[in-house]
């Protein structure tokens, strides 16, 4: 008879097949290493030079993209300390639409930092506290280093606003935010309101159709619908427009009945009574003033016969999300039932016209003047892979026109800001003199992963660009980053490179999760 060892401790508490990490080598260690892998895969698509991952997710779909929030999101990731990273990193792109793949990184490079600490001797909670530290004195600094006189802007001029996104665009689509930007521009001033704090980065729509070159892209002032019109009327004019939700046919009863028909002439009464009730519907919609008849639902035959005979021009947008959009760009109010719409029911459209846009037959409808509420941006490319791409360029830029409404401060780009960050942290960590300052250095070594990362990918040489600028900015010049074209420092100021003060602002909090995610890994 075998001898057999009775589960104790931790093991008689949980159920059979449970595995049990503890300590710094097993527990600690192996998920920073998890945090770290995951920041590895992101950070080689840092910045404008950033390499495309091809990511291939669980439902076989293909992307080919440098955004680190869609490589991250199509990644599924299951480990929990590495999760946490990828929650991180979903914050920032919501909160922001930009620096996604900076919060992962830099959370990367700081847990770097707290292993080698750690191997020293260091307990986690003095790098916790000399973290948190290092997060306020940078928050201090960072107000100091603000452009002067960028407090105050026009969001509605066009030459600030792309001045302010010409670098997130920029990292998405290297060479062609030029273009882009004046797209983006132009489709954020058409929809901002009296009051830019309100803007709604809904009210700017994506129009992906396939063939052309970026050259050919376009803003529509109002919406594109990627679907023909129903009858033969294509093109209308300063068009009043009825919205039905429910669909233009002839309702069914809600019971079952039966219908005893006893002769021909029986019959032929029975189906006109049912025409005439449709014909009179539809002139009800025709006698309102509307020109213009949407469908939310199915368009019946015969009901789309009397709307050609009536010149109405039918529409049929099935998406419940597109119909409300519609709504706001025509402002028509969505009604339940067939019948004559009121007057204040009734929306308007300059025009609305069938085009053939790339072999694809698409309506445009147009509101030129006052009271438009949706602009949309027409993306031409000759892959799916490159229009999704140029999607996620234009969502980036029209966030930070977002971002800029609510605070339109900048900050010297190209690693510029973070150099003399790292830079003034480190003679802040010299005056502490208890370990924490052992933690505050290499927060301050962290911030490095910018311009090192930026001048890596770009092929150059990170040790003597970091050198560079280290000595540029210990003669004072806060603004000089890394020019990629030229591979030198130089002043950021002449190449127009920004970052808008609200997206490093926000990584405070995110690096905040970061000490809190080590104190939880810990």
């Amino acid at each position: 008879m075998g001898f057999q060892i009775q589960p104790h401790g931790v093991q008689a508490m949980l159920k059979e097949g449970h595995k049990l990490l503890s300590g710094l080598d097993e527990a600690v260690l192996k998920n920073i290493d998890a945090c770290k892998q995951l920041s590895q895969i992101t950070r080689t698509s840092l910045g404008p030079n950033g390499m495309n991952k091809m990511v291939i997710n669980h439902l076989d779909k293909l992307f080919i993209t440098n955004d680190a929030a869609t490589i991250v999101n199509e990644l599924e990731v299951q480990h929990p300390a590495a999760k946490l990273l990828v929650l991180a990193g979903k914050a920032q792109q919501e909160e922001i639409g930009d620096g996604a793949n900076l919060t992962i990184s830099f959370a990367g490079e700081l847990l770097q930092g707290a292993e080698e600490l750690i191997r020293t001797g260091l307990h986690p909670s003095e790098i916790i506290s000399g973290y948190t530290k290092a997060i306020n004195k940078a928050i201090e600094l960072l107000d100091e280093l603000v452009e002067r006189g960028s407090e105050t802007m026009d969001v509605r001029n066009k030459e600030q606003v792309i001045l302010r996104i010409k670098a997130p665009v920029a990292s998405k689509q290297f060479g062609q935010e030029s273009i882009l930007c004046t797209l983006i521009a132009d489709a954020c001033i058409q929809v901002c309101p009296k009051n830019p704090v309100n803007f709604n980065v809904d009210n700017v729509r994506v129009a992906k159709l396939l063939g052309g070159g970026l050259h050919e892209c376009t803003v529509v002032r109002g919406m594109v619908l990627k679907n023909d019109a129903v009858g033969t009327i294509k093109h209308i004019e300063k068009a009043k427009v009825a919205v039905f939700g429910g669909g233009i046919d002839t309702s069914a009863t809600e019971t079952k009945g039966t219908v005893l028909i006893h002769s021909a002439e029986q019959l032929e009464n029975y189906s006109k009574t049912e025409e005439a009730k449709v014909e009179e519907l539809i002139k009800a919609v025709a006698d309102s003033g509307a020109k213009v008849v949407v469908s939310g639902g199915a368009v019946g035959e015969m009901a789309l016969h009397f709307c050609e005979r009536y010149k109405l021009m039918v529409l049929k947008i099935s998406s419940k999300f597109e119909l409300r959009r519609f709504c706001r760009t025509t402002g028509a109010v969505s009604l339940v039932k067939l019948g004559q719409p009121g007057p204040d029911e009734l929306g308007f459209a300059d025009s609305v016209s069938v085009e053939e846009i790339g072999g694809v037959r698409v309506t445009i409808v147009k509101n030129e003047v006052g009271g438009n509420l949706v602009s949309t941006v027409v993306l031409r490319g000759s892959t799916d892979s490159i229009l999704d791409d140029l999607e996620r360029a234009v969502d980036d830029g029209v966030n930070n026109y977002k971002a800029m409404c609510r605070d339109s401060r900048i900050l010297p780009g190209a690693g510029a800001t973070e150099i003399e960050l790292a830079s003034r942290l480190k003679d802040f960590a010299y005056k502490e003199t208890g370990l924490d300052q052992y933690a505050i250095g290499k927060f301050a070594e962290s911030l490095e992963l910018v311009p090192r990362t930026l001048a890596e990918n770009a092929g150059l040489n990170a040790t003597e660009i970091i050198s560079s600028l280290y000595a540029e900015h210990a003669s004072g010049n806060f603004k000089v980053g890394i020019d990629l074209d030229e591979g030198l420092c130089q002043d950021m100021t002449s190449n127009d490179v920004w970052d808008l003060y609200l997206t490093k602002y926000v990584l405070r909090y995110q690096a905040s999760s970061h000490v809190f995610c080590f104190e939880v890994l810990s």
